[in-house]
């Protein structure tokens, strides 16, 4: 039986969210004051934690947008707590995208809360819910470089400015990559209530596989160059330059040894 304080408790933000948005918020002063020693340590920690918040909304857009589309299902899955232990594969929302920051500044696409679909009704809402979780990253993406396009650096440290810029480029290629239209992506998520029937089950069993053929094609040069061009492009586009973009992950790698054009 679901009672009044159930479904309260089943929406409450969880300790573990408010946890990493703590280590955010703390690392992003550090980040800011330069407090830190070296300042790639603080800024690879700021950017870490505040790409796994970026994971946590995704995630949660997904499900709150099912939740009133009709699937009353994930309150008590705590899809609605924000806590990334959680979703369904931990491993494919949280570590592994972490994991390819730290490789290759690179911002992988989650996927993990269970959407109950047969309890949504119509096409339009089913669309919604697949385009929610990116539609997050793009909007945070607009709010990183809200100071850019803002034009509204004056007094905000190079070192900020850095973090921000390489934590707009990850959200930009994780929006670009999720809408792909590519089975078991989010983008193709957006038009399968719209293939026919038949359609549908040809491609359904490429879903499994379809972010390993993602980053198969990525591995390309030809492809990796147009992939990374488009997303530079766009940060371009949200004014933010190059320097800026390359110094935030030149401070993020920091094991690598910073550029000086990046320490000032």
């Amino acid at each position: 039986m679901t009672t009044a304080a159930s479904r309260r408790s089943d929406r409450t933000v969880s300790p573990v969210f408010l946890g990493i948005l703590a280590v955010t918020a703390v690392t992003g002063w550090a980040t800011w004051t330069g407090f830190a020693e070296q300042p790639g340590v603080a800024v690879f920690l700021f950017v870490t934690a505040a790409w796994i918040v970026s994971l946590c909304l995704h995630e949660y857009a997904h499900a709150r947008t099912a939740l009133h589309g009709g699937d009353i299902s994930v309150g008590a899955k705590g899809y609605l707590t924000l806590n990334p232990l959680k979703y369904t594969h931990a491993l494919l929302s949280i570590v592994l995208p972490v994991i390819f920051v730290i490789m290759g500044g690179i911002g992988l696409p989650g996927g993990a809360v269970f959407i109950e679909r047969n309890r949504i009704r119509g096409r339009w809402k089913h669309s919604l819910i697949s385009a929610a979780g990116p539609l997050t990253n793009v909007l945070f993406a607009l709010v990183c470089t809200a100071p850019f396009w803002l034009d509204a650096l004056d007094g905000v440290p190079p070192g900020f400015q850095y973090a921000l810029a390489f934590l707009a480029l990850l959200q930009v290629t994780a929006a670009i990559l999720n809408f792909l239209p590519v089975p078991g992506l989010d983008g193709y998520g957006v038009i399968e209530p719209w293939l026919s029937y038949n359609v549908r089950r040809q491609v359904e069993p490429l879903a499994p596989f379809g972010l390993l053929i993602v980053f198969a094609v990525l591995w390309i040069p030809s492809v990796n160059v147009v992939f990374f061009d488009a997303s530079h492009a766009v940060l371009r586009g949200l004014g933010v330059d190059d320097l800026q973009r390359y110094c935030g992950q030149d401070l993020y790698r920091f094991w690598r040894g910073t550029d000086e054009l990046c320490v000032r």
